[in-house]
């Protein structure tokens, strides 16, 4: 008899375990996209709404709105599908987006400054 334990282990090797991904965080993923689409379509409707019954600035700030509600409704599915992906392969990164929200939201900031600047200049 040995007097070595009957499980060995190295302090150097790691275990690899299978990471399993509940169904519950692709739901999320699409909830989140469905999200983002939903506040897409309200600005892109405000942005018809202004462009069918606005004037001169009214047209401008209908190209602003709807410009940009494009450019959400493009960040949503690029950062879908990215997310997506990054689930399927188990990815072990953090899957939030810090530069993507804030860019939108100064664009629509400026959109909405842009439309009080120049309604109250005209």
């Amino acid at each position: 008899m040995s007097t070595q334990p009957l499980l060995q282990r190295q302090n150097n090797k790691r275990i690899a375990l299978p990471v399993r991904v509940e169904p519950k965080v692709f739901f999320a993923n699409e909830r989140t996209y469905l999200s983002w689409l939903n506040f897409s379509v309200i600005l892109g409707g405000l942005a018809v709404g202004l462009l069918n019954f606005g004037d001169k600035v009214g047209k401008i700030s209908a190209a602003l709105f709807g410009i940009i509600a494009m450019a959400i409704m493009v960040y949503a599915l690029v950062t879908y599908h990215w997310r997506a992906n990054a689930i399927r392969k188990r990815g072990s990164g953090p899957y939030d987006d810090r530069f993507g929200p804030t860019i939108l939201c100064i664009a629509l900031i400026a959109a909405v400054i842009t439309n009080f600047a120049l309604r109250f200049n005209a």
